[in-house]
Protein backbone atom coordinates (compact mmCIF):
# COMPACT_ATOMS: atom_id res chain seq x y z
CA UNK A 1 0.00 0.00 0.00
CA UNK A 2 1.21 3.57 -0.96
CA UNK A 3 1.56 5.66 2.15
CA UNK A 4 -0.93 8.24 1.24
CA UNK A 5 -0.22 10.19 4.71
CA UNK A 6 3.31 10.22 5.24
CA UNK A 7 3.63 8.79 8.96
CA UNK A 8 7.25 8.56 9.38
CA UNK A 9 6.40 4.51 9.50
CA UNK A 10 5.96 1.52 8.12
CA UNK A 11 2.40 1.16 6.73
CA UNK A 12 1.76 -2.61 8.18
CA UNK A 13 2.58 -0.75 11.89
CA UNK A 14 0.09 1.74 11.37
CA UNK A 15 -2.27 -0.57 10.00
CA UNK A 16 -2.00 -2.34 13.12
CA UNK A 17 -2.15 0.46 14.98
CA UNK A 18 -5.52 1.42 13.77
CA UNK A 19 -7.00 -2.08 13.45
CA UNK A 20 -6.55 -1.64 17.13
CA UNK A 21 -7.82 1.50 17.63
CA UNK A 22 -11.06 1.03 15.75
CA UNK A 23 -11.57 -2.12 17.40
CA UNK A 24 -11.69 -0.83 20.69
CA UNK A 25 -13.83 2.07 19.74
CA UNK A 26 -16.13 0.13 18.09
CA UNK A 27 -16.19 -1.55 21.34
CA UNK A 28 -16.80 1.44 23.59
CA UNK A 29 -19.61 2.58 21.04
CA UNK A 30 -21.05 -0.92 21.29
CA UNK A 31 -21.91 -0.12 25.15
CA UNK A 32 -24.48 2.78 24.34
CA UNK A 33 -25.97 0.26 21.64
CA UNK A 34 -26.11 -2.29 24.30
CA UNK A 35 -27.89 0.35 26.50
CA UNK A 36 -29.78 1.82 23.90
CA UNK A 37 -32.00 -1.89 23.29
CA UNK A 38 -32.00 -2.56 26.88
CA UNK A 39 -34.13 0.38 27.33
CA UNK A 40 -35.46 -0.68 23.91
CA UNK A 41 -36.36 -3.89 25.97
CA UNK A 42 -35.38 -5.32 22.36
CA UNK A 43 -33.47 -8.67 23.90
CA UNK A 44 -32.25 -9.76 20.60
CA UNK A 45 -30.24 -6.56 19.81
CA UNK A 46 -29.40 -6.27 23.05
CA UNK A 47 -27.29 -10.24 22.51
CA UNK A 48 -26.42 -8.62 19.11
CA UNK A 49 -24.38 -5.70 20.35
CA UNK A 50 -23.12 -7.82 23.00
CA UNK A 51 -21.40 -10.49 20.65
CA UNK A 52 -20.05 -7.29 18.33
CA UNK A 53 -18.57 -5.63 21.48
CA UNK A 54 -17.07 -9.25 21.96
CA UNK A 55 -15.72 -9.94 18.57
CA UNK A 56 -14.10 -6.13 18.59
CA UNK A 57 -12.47 -6.93 22.32
CA UNK A 58 -10.97 -9.98 20.50
CA UNK A 59 -9.40 -8.62 17.74
CA UNK A 60 -8.25 -5.81 19.98
CA UNK A 61 -6.76 -8.07 22.20
CA UNK A 62 -5.11 -9.77 19.12
CA UNK A 63 -3.70 -6.42 17.87
CA UNK A 64 -2.01 -5.49 20.75
CA UNK A 65 -0.39 -8.36 21.03
CA UNK A 66 0.50 -8.54 17.22
CA UNK A 67 2.09 -4.75 18.08
CA UNK A 68 3.93 -6.09 21.39
CA UNK A 69 5.37 -8.86 19.38
CA UNK A 70 6.85 -6.50 16.62
CA UNK A 71 7.43 -3.28 19.58
CA UNK A 72 9.88 -6.25 20.94
CA UNK A 73 11.65 -7.30 17.13
CA UNK A 74 12.33 -3.69 16.79
CA UNK A 75 13.76 -2.98 19.86
CA UNK A 76 15.95 -5.85 19.71
CA UNK A 77 17.77 -4.70 15.91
Amino acid sequence: MTDKYHTGTKDEHFNLISVLYHALKCSACCETYIKDAEQAGDRELVQFFQNIKQENQRTAETAKQMLAKRTEQLVAH
